[in-house]
């Protein structure tokens, strides 16, 4: 038995006020449900005061019960003790989550939770759900109209449960403004990964994927973040942190000479244990790295294709779009992909002084219509393309 999650709450070493998580847990809940997004969330404290940002808020996370009952049972038999029944609390909620697993129950016995959960979404920042916790929501008549997402196994059923609801069985997560919902139980933390992106940044989040020693995904409607961190377990142990470091620093000058030094190698022999390792030189692995992130911006951040080229390492903007042409391959959904961000690049040049006075202007949100054809899209591509030359 796990009792009540102390070391989730840590954050005395940080003043900013924290953001209050609450984790709703269902009888369908799976013990990853709960582990994951929590020690997502929980790890962003250590995380936040190695980076030095003691006045960043951090996450207070509340693990209640759907049940009134002293634990919370999970489908692989382990044993959590609740901070309450959800009945009791009366805190506040910035995120609520309902977390399901590899059953369904939907609440349709327990029309008092339905109404709280009704009572209380509307008040969060953002709500959702992980697994077969859509059901839970759709039950509660809080996906009435939303494009959401569920386990797999589970989406014709949610389909036909709730005709109202618009069920995407494609996408990891899919995130509609305050909705968010996600596909089976790992990918709660890829929207945990997401949350603590859109609060805290790229690089809280990378810190975090780096702890916990995940990937760092896209969202959800995309592929994975990206094709070199497909390729983070070379078979040499010096090896595998670089891939983090480098986005740390695409802004920088990462010549051959520099990665080496970073492993306190020569450049010959970094290039070719390098080269060994990854299947790629260490120049490209760079480029495509810059162009990935690239293409990131292009498509979700509020900041100016200027400052994207100077963040992504580039330069300039010509130097960006030059990049991305180069980029595209002979792979069709890597051309139609790439030809999107360059239409957005150069969309954007008439506008830059604008733009730059006014992130808002072009702010980098996508729509449901827009994320719905990236879903199709983006679940057609080869994963050849990550092998794509790069100059």
């Amino acid at each position: 038995m796990i009792s009540p999650i102390a070391e989730f709450t840590r954050g005395s070493d940080l003043i900013g006020e924290p953001r209050d998580v609450v984790l709703l847990a269902t009888p369908s809940t799976s013990s990853l449900e709960v582990a994951g997004p929590a020690e997502a969330f929980r790890m962003t404290t250590e995380k936040l005061a190695e980076a030095g940002r003691i006045r960043s808020r951090h996450y207070r996370i509340h693990l209640l019960s759907a049940v009134d009952a002293p634990t919370i049972q999970t489908t692989a038999g382990i044993a959590f003790v609740p901070h309450a029944f959800y009945a009791n609390y009366a805190g506040p909620i910035d995120t609520l989550l309902v977390l399901g697993g590899l059953d369904v129950w939907s609440g349709r016995d327990s029309p008092e939770l339905l109404a709280w959960l009704r009572d209380r979404a509307p008040t969060t920042r953002r709500f959702g759900s992980i697994c077969t916790g859509a059901f839970t929501l759709a039950e509660a008549g809080l996906l009435d109209g939303e494009r959401v997402t569920t386990h797999w196994f589970f989406c014709e059923r949610l389909a036909r449960e709730y005709p109202a609801v618009t069920v995407d069985p494609e996408p990891i997560f899919i995130r509609n403004d305050r909705l968010s919902t996600t596909a089976g139980v790992t990918a709660g933390l890829d929207l945990a990964l997401s949350m603590i992106e859109e609060d805290l940044g790229l690089e809280i989040a990378l810190r975090v994927a780096r702890g916990l020693v995940l990937y760092l995904r896209r969202p959800g409607w995309q592929s994975q973040f990206s094709s070199a961190l497909a390729l983070q377990a070379p078979t040499r142990l010096t090896f595998r942190e670089l891939p983090f470091w480098i986005i740390e620093n695409l802004r920088e000058s990462l010549t051959l000479e520099t990665l080496a030094a970073r492993l306190s190698m020569s450049p010959r022999n970094f290039s070719r244990q390098f080269v060994k390792d990854f299947g790629v030189t260490p120049q490209r692995f760079v480029t495509r790295l810059r162009v990935e992130m690239a293409k990131r911006l292009l498509g979700e951040s509020t900041r100016s294709r200027e400052e994207i080229a100077i963040e992504c390492g580039f330069g300039s903007l010509d130097a960006l779009e030059r990049a991305l042409r180069r980029a595209v391959g002979s792979a069709s959904a890597t051309l139609r992909q790439a030809e999107k961000s360059i239409d957005q690049l150069t969309k954007g040049r008439s506008s830059m002084s604008l733009t730059s006075n006014n992130p808002a202007a072009t702010s980098g949100s996508v729509d449901t219509a827009a994320e719905a054809a990236a879903a199709v899209s983006l679940s057609k591509m080869k994963t050849t393309c990550a092998g794509d030359s790069v100059a």
